[in-house]
């Protein structure tokens, strides 16, 4: 798996997932939207993790600056 996001994808990422749960702890979302949104905010925290976006794979999508190229 190779990396393929940079770091502005990853605090982006980062900040929207941080955002939703601290919106789910406070209350302010509930409900089945909640569920939703953690999930999202669960799949946001991975991929800047691995640093690895499944959906920029297929269209050949690389944010990810390298010195080589």
């Amino acid at each position: 798996m190779k990396k393929n996001m940079g770091i502005a994808d990853k605090v982006i990422r980062l900040i929207l997932a941080a955002t939703i749960l601290i919106g789910y702890f406070t209350n302010y979302i509930n409900g089945i939207l909640a569920f939703i949104l953690l999930a999202l905010s669960g799949i946001f925290l991975l991929t800047s993790i691995i640093s690895f976006c499944p959906l920029y794979f297929p269209f050949k999508i690389n944010t990810r600056y390298n010195k080589k190229d």
